[in-house]
């Protein structure tokens, strides 16, 4: 873990409507993962306490009405490109659900965390990275902890590294590049996450605080949080709310992933947001801790 000093910032970004308005926060010193929690760490809390994921649960026929028995197999979302150009409006062309897909098989039952043990962990839920925190004697950061971390010090920047997607003609940042979602020209070299530290860290030692896989945060999500967000160490609000989907209770997930792309997702860029439900996970979704 490293030290991230307290310090007062200006939260947000206006180029997205739940990430407004811009207004100024402050938070305490705090101790942060230097990386995401990669595939070792997680199989020594699931050896330790025999944990299993929400993924590799059995499904209770009761939350599945009208959905045949023999298709409740415990599984998750994995991203299968479309093999051709397809329209952006419809995420279902290249997210599966697959069985089989959990934090041991990323990608499906065929897929293996063997030879990828320092890549982040993925198809975590909120309650599996709380799990992990909790027997890790951590925490999940924030929004505001988080965001504080990842501009290192820095205000008024396009994304969390500086105004330029790429200084000096490099690739900083695990992100998508070529036409998404079918093509990846793998100008950053991954096509998926890349093993935690393969891109310099940020001023205040942390890797990965964009791109490579989205962090779970403890807050819950609100679009119209910031209008109301207390101006010291705010902590989310009381309940959660996305008019996108009003039953579904989200939490805030931050630094965008691999899949980011100007094309379609942009929340890599500084003071973005992502959200997601709380008992779903992906193969481009982990976290990290503080203490």
């Amino acid at each position: 873990m490293v030290w991230v000093p307290g310090g007062a910032f200006e939260m947000g970004a206006d180029e997205f409507t739940d990430s407004r308005p811009v207004h100024p926060v402050s938070v305490k010193g705090f101790w942060m993962d230097e990386h995401e929690v990669t595939n070792v760490q997680f199989a020594e809390f699931v050896k330790a306490t025999g944990y299993k994921t929400v993924a590799e649960r059995p499904l209770n026929p009761t939350d599945y009405p009208g959905v045949p028995a023999e298709q409740l197999v415990p599984g998750s979302a994995v991203f299968t490109p479309p093999a051709a150009e397809v329209s952006l409006n419809n995420p279902l062309q290249w997210w599966k659900y697959i069985p089989g897909a959990n934090w041991e098989h990323p990608n499906g039952p065929a897929s293996t965390i063997k030879g990828h043990e320092n890549e982040p962990v993925v198809q975590v839920s909120y309650d599996d990275a709380m799990a992990y925190a909790k027997w890790a004697n951590k925490r999940l950061p924030t929004e505001a902890e988080w965001e504080f971390a990842a501009r290192g010090g820095t205000n008024n920047q396009t994304y969390y590294w500086g105004n330029e997607l790429k200084p000096s003609g490099k690739w900083v940042a695990n992100i998508h590049q070529g036409n998404f979602p079918e093509k990846n020209t793998l100008e950053d070299g991954y096509a998926g996450a890349a093993p935690v530290k393969s891109f310099p860290a940020n001023p205040f030692g942390l890797f990965d605080m964009e791109g490579n896989v989205w962090e779970w945060c403890q807050d819950f999500y609100r679009p119209d949080y910031y209008s109301s967000s207390p101006k010291v160490d705010p902590k989310g609000p009381e309940d959660s709310y996305d008019p996108e989907e009003p039953g579904a209770v989200k939490r805030v997930q931050r630094g965008g992933s691999f899949l980011c792309s100007d094309q379609y997702c942009i929340r890599y860029k500084a003071g973005s947001r992502g959200k997601g439900e709380v008992s779903s996970g992906s193969n481009n979704l982990g976290f990290r801790c503080v203490r």
